[in-house]
Order: structure tokens, then sequence, then C-alpha cells
């Protein structure tokens, strides 16, 4: 066998072993794509949104409030004051957000989420965690998840460019309250409960702070 139909053989073979290499380290595309699009594709999600906007409602917008809502023009607003922002990452976002939140509040870890909260939710917060240092009471709780999110409202001022949203959760988490002496006297080990809360967030539109901050809580 000559030396040219040699190197091509070895070739084709070193060809077909990194053919099956990148397909167990990879894997196969098996139905999670999406359909084909006719023409190029969007150079970024970007420019997405805004060809929705100037062509029709933003799904970015409507996917989580009604599209005649007071909501939808104040996020709508926010998108115009900072063209990065993306409603549904923020709802990625304030799902972490409460999880840290709320269990750094039940561990009375409140230096953990200091640059999260404003001043008046981080006294109530702290108020509540000295009260329960006093009462000799510790808590002992882990988060099992967040069941349900939904944007409930937004708001935003033109003149100063603050912007709020109001999310609704509905959480669940073990938690047991244990007296000075250790008996449990709140709670039951294992036993999960579920948790309502109605949070507002607040950030000025367009600055370098990127943090959105917990403003307002309720049930």
């Amino acid at each position: 066998m000559n030396s040219p139909i040699l190197q091509l053989l070895v070739l084709a073979g070193i060809a077909i072993f990194l053919i099956l290499r990148l397909k167990s380290v990879l894997g196969t595309r098996d139905g999670f794509e999406g359909p084909k699009q006719n023409g190029p594709a969007p150079t970024s999600s970007r420019r997405q949104d805004f060809e929705v906007i100037d062509g029709g409602p933003d799904r970015d917008i409507t996917d989580h409030v009604a599209e005649d809502s007071e909501a939808a023009a104040a996020l709508a607003e926010m998108k115009r004051a900072e063209p990065s922002f993306n409603v549904t990452e923020f709802l990625q976002g304030a799902r972490g957000a409460y999880e840290m939140i709320l269990m750094a509040f039940e561990r009375g870890k409140l230096d953990e989420v200091t640059p999260f909260l404003s001043e008046d939710v981080y006294e109530t917060f702290a108020q509540v965690v000295d009260a329960r240092e006093e009462q000799g009471l510790t808590i002992e709780a882990d988060f099992a998840g967040v069941r349900e999110v939904a944007l409930s409202d937004a708001r935003f001022d033109q003149s100063s460019k603050r912007a709020e949203i109001t999310m609704k959760f509905v959480g669940e988490l073990t938690s047991v309250v244990r007296n000075s002496d250790g008996d449990i006297i709140e709670g039951k080990p294992g036993h999960a409960k579920r948790q309502k809360d109605v949070w507002t967030f607040e950030r000025p539109m367009g600055t370098n702070d990127p943090n959105w901050r917990l403003v307002a809580t309720s049930e």
C-alpha cells in the first residue's frame, strides 16, 4: 500500500474517532431544539426585543402582565430607560433573592443580605431578630423551594427613573423554633409549611448599581 493511501486511511480513522468522542461528550439534540427560522437569526436577544416592541407586543412583558395594563406600560418605560433590562431575567433573579433574604431572616443573619434591603425593611427585620434573641429563641429552617412566583404590579417614575416591581411568592420551608432550653415551642421537624409573601423591589434604572432592593413586604 503506497504512502498517500495509507495517510488517507489514518486521517479518516482519526476523523471517525473525533466524531464519536464529541457525541459522547456533547450528546445529541433531541426534543429541545426550537423550530427552524427562515432567514438570518437575530444577532442578540436585545435586538430581538426591540424588533418585537416595534412590530407588536413585547412577549417579555405580555408573558407576565396583561398587555393593556398599567404594569405593562411601566415595564415598557423601564426598558426604554435601560434597554438591557429583561423582565423574565428579573423574575429569575427575584426568585433567588426571595430564598436568600427569607432564609437570612429566618436564621438571623441579616448582614448577608444588607445590600438587598432598604433601610426601613432592614430595621423591621432586625427588630424581629433582636426580639427573638432577647427571648432566647432560635430557629432551625430549611428552604424547600418556591412553588409560585408572579409579577403582580409595576410602577415607573419618569422624573426620578425609579422602578418598582411587586412580586407574589409562595414558598415552602421547614421551620422549628426552640427556646433557650432547646425545647421545640413551634413547628415540627421535617414538616414543610407554605409561606405566602408579597414583596416590592425598587431600583433606579440606568445606573451602574445592578442591585434591586426590597422596599416593602406584606402577606
